[in-house]
């Protein structure tokens, strides 16, 4: 199926927030626009974020506080969906986590009990209160062979005034000092987190389209998934980036503003 039909039978959208939605506390161009847009097409959305570090309802709030009235279930965290997972497949289990308050409040509201002796599995999430010794301890427990997961791998998070490690580096440390990679990373560009997204939105994942700023997470979703996946440039790809890259995006946009424009010229 050529790109253009590709995009025009796309029922629901998996919309990232960082660098695509918004930037720190400043809507990017198009962004209301484009959500009230899908309404006049009766097309549905998701915010779908990779950052672990909150609570989906402090995102919900966020995206209100700019403009969106959304409720906490429009949106859909890495953590989130990795609690879900460990829930179906480990219900109750004892975890070690690293990450923020609000994540290891997501997990505890999982029923997971959170440990810090004898762990059954390890989550890392982005923890923006990182210290060394959570860091220490987490490698001693995966040099010890306990089952590792990461919430997401994104190597950095995108800042109005640049950008700050995200998970993807914290594991690179791991790597370094233990020689383990994690077992399981949930987030995007991995299928799982698109599952519960189409589940979350009641809709096929054929008629799910992935609208982000990130190449080797949210452009990867289209061979992880196979869903139409659209590239936008404001946050941290740009144009130059696609060179070299493994993941080429069906569509490429500046910004939400053209993403729209598209939409309602062909449909």
């Amino acid at each position: 199926m050529r790109s253009i039909e590709k995009l025009s039978t796309v029922r629901g959208f998996l919309l990232d927030m960082d660098g695509t939605f918004y930037l720190g506390d400043r809507l990017l161009e198009g962004a209301l626009r484009f959500i009230d847009l899908l309404g006049d097409q009766k097309k549905e959305f998701l915010f779908l974020t990779n950052n672990s570090s909150k609570h989906r309802s402090q995102y919900a709030e966020k995206i209100r506080h700019l403009g969106l009235p959304i409720a906490e279930e429009s949106v859909l965290t890495s953590g989130e969906a990795t609690a879900i997972y460990l829930k179906e497949q480990h219900p109750g289990a004892h975890l070690y986590l690293v990450g923020t308050p609000s994540l290891e409040e997501e997990f505890r509201q999982y029923g997971f009990q959170l440990v810090q002796q004898e762990p059954q599995f390890l989550v890392l999430g982005f923890d923006t209160t990182l210290t060394y010794q959570k860091l220490w301890t987490l490698c001693d427990f995966v040099r010890a062979g306990v089952p590792y997961i990461a919430t997401h791998p994104d190597f950095n998070c995108p800042t109005e005034k640049g950008f700050m490690p995200d998970v993807g580096a914290m594991i690179a440390f791991v790597k370094a000092a233990t020689g383990r990679q994690p077992d399981l990373v949930v987030g995007k560009p991995n299928r799982l987190i698109v599952e519960a997204a189409a589940v979350k939105m009641n809709l096929r994942i054929n008629q799910l389209a992935m609208i982000g700023d990130r190449l080797y997470t949210d452009i990867a979703l289209g061979q992880t998934s196979g869903i139409t996946t659209v590239l936008v440039l404001s946050g941290e790809t740009k144009l130059e980036d696609l060179k070299d890259s493994a993941f080429m995006p069906d569509y490429t946009f500046e910004n939400l503003a053209g993403v729209a424009d598209w939409l309602e010229k062909i449909c």
